[in-house]
């Protein structure tokens, strides 16, 4: 774990929120999503024709491919109105957000919200952060001793089985959703907006499933479908994965500042708009956890102000190729899994 520095600083965050206004970085940009999601919505249209015209064919496995890659920017677009970075209106954030989630590629919106909620309010802290969560990984050695059987000899190996195991985060994401619907806790209002959300997953399920296998033979169908899935959830995973895996984490009790806690736990990705395009503006980790309403295209605006801004003040901010990123993940889950290996290895 990495020792928090001192929390009387909060000021800090309130400075440099100021200077981020001033520069008008806040504001909605409807004129650019309007345009993102018409030109995405017209692509995801393109690939479900293309299935439909080119018929039984195992050149539908390049279909499969491009429809993956939509899937993903999809669910960004889904992101960015759970954060509320499309419209000023929580109603119509949510209303985007429910239709590219649910009814488009099948996630839950509701149940990516809470989680996400959780994650964006404690980065990498034990016991707080759900996406560090005890699971297939393991993110702390902590978590890789208590393993046993098969979790231990998955432990030991995660590094070499991460990019893998992302081939089935797709599926993964799915089957949370669907168990997100299940559960019957919460208020009236939710139970309803729980309904209403499954209407959409089923229609989406049984949509999804119609078209492959109406158009495919069987064999083909569930090639078809394991390609599809398996990409999604590598370039989900492949996106998502650099933002904070192998940054400083802490423990549940530590005490740290809303900027601080924010800038150390995150990693920004260098690049160009390919690279802003491809990750879906994640690669502005720290902005985007600083200012999580902030619309996706002034992030790379907000970039050196924050960098100016943190090196005024002796913070820490990390920023690296993507490749160099992956392999920070690598080295830190391999680091994670060593209470598990020989001790030759030591």
């Amino acid at each position: 774990m990495t020792k928090p520095p001192p929390s009387s600083r909060g000021s800090d965050y309130a400075a440099l929120s100021r200077e981020v206004k001033q520069r008008g970085l806040l504001k909605r940009r409807p004129g650019y999503y309007s345009v993102k999601i018409g030109a995405n919505l017209l692509l995801l249209a393109a690939g479900w024709t293309a299935f439909a015209l080119i018929g039984s064919s195992w050149w539908q496995l390049l279909t499969a491919a491009f429809l993956a890659v939509m899937f993903t920017q999809t669910g960004f677009i889904g992101h960015d109105a759970g954060h509320h970075q499309i419209s000023g209106s929580k109603r119509v954030n949510n209303l985007i957000g429910r239709v590219h989630a649910d009814l488009l590629i099948g996630l839950s919106y509701g149940w990516w919200i809470s989680k996400h909620n959780r994650h964006h309010a404690h980065p990498n802290h034990v016991d707080r952060d759900p996406d560090i969560a005890d699971g297939a990984i393991a993110f702390t050695q902590d978590q890789a001793r208590v393993r046993s059987g098969a979790y231990a000899w998955l432990g030991r190996h995660q590094a070499w089985l991460f990019f893998p195991m992302l081939l089935l985060e797709g599926l993964a994401l799915h089957v949370a959703g669907v168990k997100a619907m299940l559960d019957r806790s919460g208020s009236r209002d939710s139970r309803t907006t729980k309904i209403a959300e499954a209407g959409m997953l089923t229609a989406h399920l049984v949509g999804y499933l119609t078209a492959v296998f109406w158009v495919l033979p069987p064999v083909q169908a569930l090639c078809f479908i394991a390609v599809h899935q398996g990409l999604f959830g590598l370039y989900m995973g492949c996106s998502f994965a650099p933002n904070h895996k192998g940054m400083p984490m802490f423990a549940k009790d530590d005490k740290i500042d809303f900027l601080r806690r924010q800038v150390l736990t995150s990693r920004n990705i260098r690049g160009r708009r390919l690279t802003d395009f491809a990750l879906g503006g994640l690669n502005y980790q720290i902005e985007h956890h600083l200012f999580p309403s902030m619309p996706r295209p002034s992030l790379r605006h907000a970039q050196e102000l924050v960098r100016t801004f943190c090196a005024r003040h002796d913070i820490a901010y990390h920023e690296t190729g993507l490749i160099e990123s992956y392999a920070q993940v690598l080295r830190h889950l391999h680091a994670v899994g060593g209470p598990l290996r020989p001790e030759l290895e030591y």
